[in-house]
């Protein structure tokens, strides 16, 4: 029955600020009015609304102001310059600065790529990328490099 997430929400102070944000991350316009935008995420499947209000001022939590976006995992070793290009800076999580990012997560017993930046507003967004589903290895938390070197001849 379920299908997928149509749709998430964040708070932003300025619309106009936020909507050339997310321009900047090739999101296209889906909808708008005086304080609300929609961006699509997949066009006709998901979306992603921006509300400007005083909301934006409730302190930052991954459970209320995080969204993470679906990227290919071949875009992962990319993805870091194409950010930077737009002008948009990695920030640190799980203790690894920008420099070490991308980074894989050992969501046990997956495993996902993922490198994280903040909004004009502070909103936690991060483009992850599954690597392995159901993947039986226990491993820690490191960085693509690493693991693209020690799963090298892994398919």
């Amino acid at each position: 029955m379920i299908k997928g997430l149509y749709e998430a929400h964040l708070p932003v102070s300025n619309l106009e600020n936020s909507i050339e944000f997310y321009k900047k991350l090739d999101l296209e316009m889906a909808y708008r009015q005086e304080n609300l935008v929609f961006f699509w995420i997949d066009k006709g499947r998901s979306w992603l609304g921006l509300w400007e209000t005083d909301k934006v001022h409730t302190p930052y939590h991954p459970s209320i102001r995080h969204v993470a976006l679906q990227i290919d995992a071949e875009d992962m070793t990319n993805i870091k310059g194409w950010l930077e290009e737009r002008g948009i800076a990695v920030s640190t999580n799980f203790g690894f600065p920008p420099e070490k990012q991308p980074l894989i997560l050992p969501n046990n017993p997956h495993a996902h790529a993922a490198i994280y930046f903040k909004d004009p507003d502070g909103n936690s967004i991060e483009l992850i990328a599954p690597l392995r589903l159901d993947f039986q290895e226990e491993f820690k938390m490191m960085t693509l490099e690493e693991w693209e070197q020690k799963n090298k001849n892994v398919k």
